[in-house]
């Protein structure tokens, strides 16, 4: 373990969607052998709580319009606590290299003269499918599946290849995506996706409050409504979302707005 974790270096570690069972066995090594944790606002309970008492652990989490610490701050932090010694790890939700800014860094150290390494994680576009008994690709139906974050900076419209995005024969799944969601929905119509389109909703996904609601394109910005702005929401839009192969899940109705349709755990569906 010394040789893949020694004095002085950082891992970047995905811990998964919130479930301690998803997190990955190389993961948990890492956290019983870390002497710091520096983790984001998403990773669950049940993942820190597998930190051993003798670990600390600081949180350097941001969550939309909330942030803790500045991106430039933690990448000081991790270097200072690098070179002051400790084994680091740097504790992200889903997985490290999909929208979790493990680049910048990676860069901040690797300009420090610190190791760095990545373990990969579960990322939560995975787990939401599995959870919907769904597969985000499908042959001869998905034959692709994109990912893009719906992250906003402020009223400033989402800058993203609305065509690309609009391709009937992928999955795309949009992370951050609630606030965004009547911007998906106009802008992938615009772009010629069919209204009728199926559309997952996902948050907390893995967790004990999961939820999963099923809906279309052109009910999105209705149906979104039914999740809470503080919830961290999923929005996967395409064909292969329809073809579900397990228990049915709740599907929203237009003229059904109570908490009976939006947001029926999917433990209990």
């Amino acid at each position: 373990m010394a040789d893949e974790f020694p004095t002085g270096s950082v891992w970047l570690v995905g811990a998964g969607p919130g479930d301690p069972d998803l997190l990955t066995r190389k993961a948990e090594r890492l956290l019983r052998t870390a002497t710091i944790v520096f983790y984001d606002a998403l990773v669950g309970a049940g993942v820190l709580a597998l930190i051993p008492a003798s670990v600390r652990q600081v949180p350097v989490g941001k969550r939309a319009g909330r942030h803790s610490k500045e991106q430039g701050t933690i990448n000081d932090l991790l270097v200072a606590a690098a070179l002051a010694g400790e084994r680091v790890v740097r504790l992200k939700g889903g997985d490290p290299s999909i929208f979790g800014r493990s680049m910048e860094e990676c860069s901040a150290l690797v300009q420090a003269g610190v190791q760095v390494r990545i373990c990969p994680g579960v990322t939560a576009a995975s787990a939401a499918a599995a959870a919907a008994s769904v597969s985000l690709s499908l042959r001869g139906l998905a034959r692709r599946v994109q990912f893009a974050t719906a992250h906003k900076r402020g009223a400033a419209p989402l800058d993203l290849d609305w065509a690309a995005l609009a391709d009937p024969h992928c999955t795309t799944v949009f992370y951050m995506g609630r606030s965004a969601a009547a911007e998906i929905s106009r802008n992938l119509q615009a772009a010629g996706l069919p209204g009728a389109t199926p559309v997952l909703l996902a948050c907390d996904v893995s967790l004990e409050s999961e939820r999963l609601l099923h809906t279309r394109l052109d009910l999105l910005h209705i149906a979104v409504a039914g999740f809470s702005a503080d919830q961290p929401t999923l929005i996967l839009v395409g064909e292969a979302l329809a073809l579900k192969n397990g228990p049915a899940m709740p599907a929203f109705d237009a003229g059904v707005l109570d908490g009976s349709i939006c947001g029926v755990p999917s433990r209990t569906a």
